[in-house]
């Protein structure tokens, strides 16, 4: 049950927008002329949002710090899943950090690797860290989503993760090239990993499932996951829970 003055009302596994509440007050909507909302890539406006690793060493944290929409986001770098919610809801999240009322956290898995076969998302997670340590995390990880091999395939060899860097100005160097060929970030890559399984519930030993969404400290539920893949939605959610944080934080998914 719903409490407080408002009411979330979800409807065949997206969520709706707040009854008799209106249009969400607050963040601009910047949108052009024909409707559709902007979204740069982020390899062109990254510089504008602040990065770094959280204290717990797993947890890679970007935009806004004090921004009121916080999404914590488990992914791995060969779900196609995760890929189709980086297309859709991706962009409409990373306007919102520019717009500096929602961050997002990381935290990035490699089990398919154990799933599937090969080591792409443990050398693909591995590389992000390297990257993060440039200043580049978020435009490295569009560019690899954008350009993400077939699951079953091995596709992030080092000379691919090296060749996709090349995207990313400013990114390669003989520190970074290094960081990637030997592995250089295998610890946090295990440690990472094993946040990702802490996340799980009971019924979820070896983790959540990617993507997984938490919002505002509240997960995203398998029923209600179809939200993050229309773009719509998705920003009307975010929008929503900026502007009735209280009703986000009462209501039962």
């Amino acid at each position: 049950m719903v409490r407080g003055g408002h009411r979330l009302a979800w409807c065949a596994a997206v969520v709706l927008a707040l009854a008799g509440c209106g249009r969400a007050e607050g963040p601009s909507e910047q949108r052009p002329a024909d409707g559709t909302a902007e979204a740069r890539p982020a390899y062109e406006i990254a510089e504008e949002l602040p990065e770094k690793l959280g204290a717990d060493g797993t947890t890679i944290t970007v935009g806004d710090p004090g921004a009121k929409v916080k999404v914590h986001l488990y992914e791995d770098p060969r779900c196609p899943v995760c890929e189709q919610f980086e297309m859709s809801g991706g962009p409409q999240l990373r306007k919102a950090m520019l717009e500096r009322w929602a961050s997002t956290e990381y935290t990035m898995a490699s089990f398919l690797d154990d799933r599937v076969g090969g080591s792409g998302s443990k050398k693909a997670v591995n590389a992000l860290r390297a990257a993060l340590e440039q200043g580049k995390f978020v435009e490295y990880h569009e560019v690899l989503y954008y350009n993400q091999p077939e699951e079953s395939v091995d596709g992030y060899t080092d000379a691919r993760l090296l060749e996709l860097a090349g995207q990313v100005e400013g990114l390669r160097s003989t520190v970074f090239d290094n960081a990637v060929k030997t592995m250089k970030y295998r610890d946090f890559v295990a440690a990472s990993q094993k946040a990702y399984e802490r996340a799980g519930d009971t019924s979820e030993p070896e983790g959540p499932g990617t993507p997984t969404a938490v919002i505002n400290d509240k997960r995203i539920t398998a029923e209600t996951a179809g939200v993050l893949y229309d773009s719509t939605m998705f920003t009307e959610l975010l929008r929503q829970i900026h502007a009735h944080p209280q009703e986000w934080e009462a209501t039962t998914l």
